[in-house]
């Protein structure tokens, strides 16, 4: 009898951890996308200005583009040193000290690297880079994806000069993480500069097995918002996953977005 008594109690215990961890899963998480100009577009170094308006924003997640690694412009990792910028600010809590980086190389530039990235305070699982396609004489391209324990998210960088050069990226972005993560059940969220406005080819493209989540709203540049370029994505892949705020957030009590970067910063709060 006694022996019974444990069993059941151990089974409650464990239905109610799954209970709990289902209900951490439905809180809102915000991810960000934000093209940072290797952190050198009107400041030597905008990186602690940028992890201050991370912090202020409360994103969980963020995608970067255009970032050096080890390379005579910037002789350091650029998301590592984001990361390490975003941790000084982490004081309090579980979070201490927990927020990690992940670069991809697109290119070898100027002796080290160059390419997109992502930080996260999330628990990272798993990850791995996808080489994109390229015209003759356009600039090598990356995607860059990471898997939590609740989510997949991936942040890419599209070429800027032509349409077919986009749309065969997009393809091959999208095949690969269909592939991957079709039939699972976590979201699978694509965040980035798209170097294209919304009604486009690509654009129209992406929204095939996408689901835009983030606003239309102006995104570049930063002194002069008057393209739509920087987006965030939902993969059509069963997963339930609810917007429930997105903004291009243009005012900080923690940074000034005309000196951060060249582009604004986008969130998107979701719940699944």
């Amino acid at each position: 009898m006694k022996h019974f008594s444990f069993l059941l109690l151990v089974l409650a215990a464990g239905l109610l951890l799954m209970g709990q961890s289902a209900e951490a899963r439905k809180r809102p998480v915000r991810l960000m996308t934000y093209n940072v100009g290797a952190f050198g577009k009107e400041l030597e170094d905008s990186a602690p200005m940028i992890a201050r308006m991370i912090v202020e924003l409360g994103a969980e997640t963020v995608a970067l583009n255009e970032l050096d690694s080890c390379n005579r412009r910037h002789n350091i990792n650029q998301v590592q040193h984001l990361a390490d910028a975003l941790n000084g600010l982490s004081t309090t809590g579980k979070r201490k000290g927990k927020w990690q980086g992940r670069f991809g190389r697109a290119m070898a530039y100027v002796g080290g690297a160059y390419g997109c990235g992502v930080v996260t305070k999330a628990r990272i699982v798993d990850g791995f880079f996808i080489p994109l396609p390229i015209s003759d004489g356009d600039e090598p391209r990356v995607c860059v994806v990471v898997e939590t324990r609740h989510y997949v998210f991936a942040s890419c960088h599209l070429d800027y000069k032509g349409d077919e050069s986009r749309s065969e990226q997009a393809r091959v972005l999208t095949e690969a993480l269909q592939a991957r993560y079709g039939k699972s059940r976590k979201p699978v969220f694509l965040a980035g500069d798209f170097n294209d406005e919304p009604g486009s080819a690509v654009i129209r493209q992406m929204s095939r097995d996408w689901t835009l989540l983030s606003p239309l709203e102006y995104t570049s540049s930063a002194k002069n918002p008057e393209a739509c370029i920087d987006y965030i994505w939902v993969l059509h892949n069963g997963a339930k996953a609810a917007v429930l705020d997105s903004a291009v957030p243009t005012i900080f009590a923690t940074g000034d977005v005309t000196l951060a970067s060249d582009h604004l910063p986008v969130y998107v709060d979701v719940v699944f």
